[in-house]
Order: C-alpha cells, then sequence, then structure tokens
C-alpha cells in the first residue's frame, strides 16, 4: 500500500515556480506555430487585389509552409543535438519573427521569402515540441500535450477571427494583418527565457540511435503507408479549408468579417475532440468507430457546403471542426498505438509528416487553380468530399489493431 502511495506520488505534477513558466512559454510558443498561417486565409482577397496575384499564387501561400515542414522536419533533431532544444526553438521564434516582418513589407517577393522562412522556422516546433514535453515530463505528457493543443487551436481561431477586421481598417491594411502575429512571437521570446537557463536536454544522451533497416521497413510497409496518407489526407483537409473555405463563404453571400468568424468556428469546435479522441483511441483495439464517426462530419459538413444551404452555416462549421480535431487526434495516436517503442514512434511520425505534407502541400494551389479555371467552387468542394473519402479508407486500414 504504501508502495502504491509512493507511485502515485511520483507520478504528480510537482507545481513549481519553474513548471509555471514552462507551462507560460509552452502556452504561447504553441500560439505562433498556427497563428502565422490561419491568418492569412480571410484576407487572401485583400492580398490578390493588392498585389495583383492570382489564386494559383495565393494558394502558393499555404503550400510554401507545408513544403518547408516536409523538407525541414528531418533535420530539426540534427540541429537540436548540437544546439540544445531549448535553444533551438528560441532561434526558430526568432527566425519566425523575422519571417513575419518580411512576409508583412508589401511586395509579392517580400510575401513569397517571408513565408518560406515562416515556414522553416515552424517545423522546428511542430518537430521538437512533442518530443520536449516527453522528455521534461514524461508522466504528465497527456496534460502538456494538451494544453499545446488547445493553445495552438484556440489561438488559430483567433487569428482567423480578427484578421479580417485589421485588413479592413485602412491604418493597417493586409501588412499590418500579417505583421501583427509579431506581437505573440515577441512575447513568447520573453517567456521562453527561463527555459534557457540551468540544465538542457542532451539529445546525446538520449536513445535515438538511428536503425538503417526501420527505414527501409517503413518505406515497404503498407501501414506505414496508410498512416503517411491519413497524415497527409488530415493536412490537405485542414489548410485548404483554412485557406479557402472563407472565400467560399464570401461566394455565398457573408461578409467578408461573418465567413472569418465562421472559420474560426470550426476551429473552436476542433478543441474538445482533440481532447477525447486520444483518450477513447487508446482504450480501443481498433479505432475504425472513430474512422467512421469523423468520416461522417466531414460529409455532413461538405454536402451541406456544397449545395449552399447558407441557413445551417453554423452546422457545417460545427461538423466541420468536430471532424478535423477527431481526426487530428487519431493522427496523433496512431504513431504511438501502431509502434512497439518510442523510437519506432519518432520514426513513423517523421515519415508520415514529411510524406503526408508533401501530398498536403498541392491541396491549397490545387483549389486556387480549380477555381481560376471552372470560375466557381463547386469542383474544388466536391474534391473535399473525395478526400474525406479517401481519408475514410487510409484512416480505416491505419486503425486495424497491428504493428508496423
Amino acid at each position: 500500500m504504501a508502495s502504491y502511495k509512493s507511485t502515485n506520488q511520483q507520478k504528480k505534477l510537482q507545481i513549481t515556480f519553474s513548471t509555471i513558466l514552462f507551462i507560460i512559454a509552452i502556452i504561447f510558443f504553441a500560439s505562433t506555430l498556427r497563428t502565422p498561417l490561419t491568418g492569412v486565409g480571410p484576407i487572401i482577397s485583400y492580398i490578390r487585389e493588392s498585389l495583383g496575384i492570382s489564386n494559383v499564387l495565393a494558394g502558393f501561400l499555404t503550400t510554401i509552409p507545408l513544403l518547408a515542414f516536409a523538407l525541414i522536419s528531418p533535420f530539426a533533431p540534427k540541429i537540436a543535438r548540437k544546439l540544445s532544444m531549448e535553444f533551438t526553438l528560441f532561434y526558430s521564434v526568432i527566425l519566425l519573427t523575422f519571417g513575419i516582418i518580411v512576409r508583412s513589407l508589401g511586395s509579392t517577393s517580400n510575401l513569397i521569402i517571408g513565408t518560406i522562412l515562416i515556414g522553416v522556422a515552424i517545423a522546428f516546433g511542430n518537430v521538437l515540441i512533442p518530443g520536449l514535453l516527453k522528455l521534461k515530463y514524461p508522466n504528465q505528457t497527456g496534460l502538456f500535450t494538451g494544453i499545446y493543443t488547445v493553445s495552438m487551436n484556440v489561438t488559430a481561431g483567433i487569428g482567423l477571427g480578427i484578421s479580417q477586421p485589421i485588413a479592413s481598417n485602412p491604418t493597417f491594411g493586409w501588412q499590418g494583418a500579417l505583421a501583427s502575429t509579431a506581437v505573440l512571437t515577441i512575447i513568447t521570446l520573453l517567456v521562453w527565457f527561463p527555459q534557457l537557463k540551468g540544465k538542457k536536454i542532451d539529445l546525446n544522451n538520449v536513445n535515438n540511435t538511428s536503425v538503417k533497416d526501420n527505414n527501409k521497413k517503413l518505406w515497404r510497409s503498407p501501414l506505414a503507408w496508410a498512416i503517411a496518407l491519413t497524415m497527409g489526407f488530415q493536412s490537405l483537409l485542414f489548410y485548404c479549408t483554412t485557406t479557402w473555405l472563407p472565400e467560399i463563404l464570401i461566394s455565398q453571400g457573408f461578409s467578408a468579417e461573418s465567413a472569418g468568424w465562421m472559420t474560426s468556428i470550426s476551429q473552436y469546435s476542433q478543441i474538445p475532440m482533440t481532447f477525447l479522441i486520444p483518450i477513447f483511441a487508446e482504450k480501443l483495439k481498433s479505432q475504425r468507430s472513430i474512422v467512421w464517426m469523423f468520416s461522417i462530419f466531414y460529409l455532413i459538413a461538405f454536402i451541406g457546403i456544397y449545395f449552399k444551404i447558407t441557413n445551417l452555416t453554423l452546422v457545417w462549421m460545427i461538423s466541420l471542426g468536430i471532424a478535423s480535431g477527431a481526426s487530428f487526434g487519431l493522427c496523433m495516436m496512431l504513431f504511438i498505438l501502431r509502434t512497439r517503442t518510442a523510437y519506432e514512434a519518432s520514426q513513423i511520425s517523421g515519415f508520415a509528416q514529411s510524406t503526408g505534407y508533401l501530398l498536403a502541400a498541392a491541396g491549397p494551389v490545387l483549389f486556387g487553380y480549380l477555381h481560376d479555371v471552372t470560375y466557381s467552387w463547386s469542383l474544388p468542394i466536391t474534391l473535399f468530399i473525395i478526400v474525406s473519402i479517401l481519408l475514410f479508407v487510409s484512416a480505416l486500414i491505419s486503425s486495424k489493431n497491428s504493428y508496423i
């Protein structure tokens, strides 16, 4: 009995001043990982008209960061091994701040260069933060992951809602709307300073020995590819809807401000699912019931949007949020549930995110191209429905109770 109590005490989170500082740092760091991207969608029309760019190039504003995620992700741990995770993440926020400033300078070239820098910077956070949480607080990974995920979703929703009102103000314009996210990165730099003091995590002492045979097995594994496709299709739907959904709603009669807030509702609707789905997924031998659930919600949302049933748009946005949050939550759990060790989980995570983001990168540009060619959103929305079905198939395969 005494041993049981001792174990429980060890597992409890010790609320120290350093822990509080770490939680604050994680909240603000998470706020920088999506807001610079989600705030673009509601103001694409301002950017396009001001710079005279096409919908295809506008779509690249979302595609470029995804390509950066895919290309930079494999190198982030190697850099962190040399500099420490804490300093690598700190430098990534400096790079992110610089990218945000360059992007908002008001020319097409600066827009593209800044977006590239933003994608590179965010890639480090995407890869390193989950590992940092697991290594620093191994007994409270779920709690800290929940704080991290909620912070991302809440600030992403705020970014969607406020970017259009800022852009519509002549004093600020779209440049001011894009630059506003630098406020979050500057605060993050300040609250991250305490993490640079004291003992650092030395990745050279972490058991992460490279196993080339395992990498070969991933490329040959149907299950690994199914997980990668699940990650890719889920990401494609998220970034395409974030980029183009405000424009679609505007075409259906919504004001730009209302379209931005409607899209933010879908972001907020994700939050309960990002908490609940990992808990349920861990308890289930097969996660196929979850796949059926979020697939139905995706179809409800996209079919409703396709038929322009605007009096129920709030329902479509909530349905989309539930589906997106549930599919994202399951993707994060698949890395753990389909592998036997922590290192295998990190391998499939890197493989799935690299290949998945490459797939997702094609989405925003393709959707913009289809709209430019057809002068309608009907075909792009149909593509949403097709991708939802493909996601259902890949996720169903991924959710079978087996290991890679």
